[in-house]
């Protein structure tokens, strides 16, 4: 696809997103799609949910309009991501299980292992390739199920996931450019423009979240260009190119575990309700610095993309986590010791 094709597309996903979130905006309530604030949110009235299927259809009306030459070249890999969204869908009208989600992403991967969209290899991480052999299906099965419902954790405060996003395609979409695979351009690209198109309705305050449908969608479209690029980077600075979703799970759930808890017990404890709550409820500040974050995690990513020894970047990674786990355990015990003080003067 040349360039003014490519503007062209970008264009017709940017306004058909629009127009498509404001028909959802209008007509969510009387079909159920709508977000009802519960103690975990921070959102205080009922708003509309489900602008996944507008950043969806988006994509897919430029793709039939231009009769994208890439949709015929990975047919399998496309339904996988459409049978990702129709999940997202049900859940956002609370018709899909947890269990019943896991399912369908496992059963997507095995579309995504026909387009050979597999992770091979972990790198060279100890003096020799550590190739997965049998085991490369079950652990993309892993990791893209992981991560997509990283994703969906992060979409927790206004514009916040849709920020992650872009900024995480946007890096993809370099590498790809660099790399001409035009595969993951125009992919990331689309989904970029849609989701533009969408924080114009979701910026605090927002008129609709992107639910399920966007951030299961959106999750799985990462996985798969991330696990496309790695024809061209070594594995390890995914880590660093998608990292916020990545750290904030895993240190939510080692909190989870070392507290006794289940480690998929939800709760208020992930990184964004913490700088929340540091920010006194400012979300356009803690938007604004996760999201800074993530950018500077990705361009770490980057300049590592090519390095040989993945060891280390492995172990700079391993010393993140640990980083973020010491320093957000530490803000969140502060705020606790302060919460309780604040409950017991008031009992006084």
């Amino acid at each position: 696809m040349n360039e003014i094709l490519l503007i062209a597309k970008l264009i017709i996903v940017f306004l058909a997103t629009f127009l498509f979130i404001k028909l959802i905006i209008r007509f969510a309530p009387a079909v159920g799609l709508v977000d009802v604030p519960n103690h975990r949110s921070s959102h205080k009235q009922v708003t509309p949910r489900g602008a996944g299927i507008g950043i969806v259809f988006g994509v897919m009306i430029s793709d039939l309009i231009f009769l994208n030459e890439i949709i015929f070249s990975y047919v399998a890999t496309f339904l996988a991501v459409f049978l990702v969204f129709v999940i997202g869908v049900l859940d956002d009208h609370r018709d899909a299980t947890p269990k019943t989600k896991f399912y369908i992403i496992f059963a997507a991967v095995l579309l995504l292992a026909y387009d050979g969209i597999i992770v091979h290899s972990l790198g060279n991480l100890f003096g020799h390739e550590m190739t997965l052999g049998w085991f490369a299906i079950p652990f993309t099965m892993f990791a893209v199920a992981g991560f997509t419902n990283a994703l969906n954790l992060s979409d927790g405060l206004d514009g916040l996931a849709g920020l992650l996003s872009i900024i995480i395609l946007s890096t993809l979409c370099f590498i790809g450019y660099e790399n001409h695979d035009s595969f993951i351009v125009i992919t990331a690209l689309s989904f970029v423009a849609a989701v533009v198109a969408f924080m114009w309705f979701n910026w605090n305050p927002a008129k609709i979240f992107m639910g399920d449908s966007g951030s299961l969608t959106l999750g799985f479209v990462i996985s798969v260009l991330s696990i496309k690029a790695l024809e061209y980077i070594n594995p390890i600075s995914i880590l660093f190119i998608a990292a916020i979703p990545i750290l904030d799970t895993l240190i939510v759930m080692i909190r989870r575990k070392r507290n006794g808890y289940s480690m998929f017990a939800p709760d208020k404890l992930h990184l964004h309700h913490i700088l929340l709550r540091f920010f006194n409820g400012n979300i356009h500040k803690t938007v604004y610095l996760i999201a800074l974050l993530q950018l500077g995690f990705s361009i770490v990513g980057v300049a590592f993309s090519e390095a040989d020894h993945q060891r280390y970047i492995l172990l700079l990674f391993i010393i993140n986590i640990a980083v973020f786990y010491i320093l957000f355990n530490g803000m969140l015990e502060r705020q606790n010791k302060f919460a309780f003080y604040r409950k017991k003067q008031r009992k006084n």
